[in-house]
């Protein structure tokens, strides 16, 4: 492969499945880590096109990349472990937030909830609410269907408890 067939790969996955990309650093980092995430994510994008042979869609060969990368950055970053406290900013609002910031503020503690999973439980999440099947989860990480199956359940009923005592501890 050439680097002009490299590169036009590349602007195709980045422009058609970004938002994988996107939930994936998301997922793993907070605040100004998600800039280097995002920078090491596309580089192994980058790095990993030539090896890309067909055998699997681009959707599931980007999630395994993507996913590996955040993997990787996760065990080499020491400092990674500044967690955002998105619920402390909320309980010192004193005026009501527009409806845009609400939502933004939902999924802020989505993501500082998933945040706060193993590795492994982040990556089923993520792939799990971008509607990926659980046959391409078991293609990507290396499970059984009925495994994930199992796994996401008890990961909805985790970050469901999780957002549940974070909502007590603001009263």
């Amino acid at each position: 492969m050439d680097i002009n067939e490299q590169q036009q790969r590349f602007l195709a996955w980045t422009r058609d499945h970004g938002a994988i990309v996107h939930h994936v650093v998301n997922g793993f980092a907070a605040g100004d880590d998600r800039n280097d995430l995002l920078q090491e994510v596309l580089l192994a994008v980058w790095k990993s096109i030539p090896a890309f042979r067909g055998q699997a869609k681009p959707t599931s060969y980007l999630y395994r990349v993507c996913h590996n990368a955040a993997l990787l950055w996760t065990r080499t970053e020491k400092n990674y472990r500044r967690r955002v406290d998105q619920f402390s900013a909320l309980a010192s609002n004193d005026s009501s937030p527009h409806p845009d910031a609400l939502t933004e503020e939902r999924l802020a503690k989505l993501y500082s909830s998933i945040r706060q999973l193993k590795p492994l439980d982040r990556s089923l999440i993520l792939m799990s609410l971008d509607g990926v099947s659980y046959r391409e989860m078991a293609e990507v990480l290396g499970l059984s269907e009925s495994n994930i199956g199992v796994k996401i359940n008890r990961i909805k009923n985790q970050l469901a408890q999780t957002l549940k005592e974070n909502v007590y501890e603001l009263k």
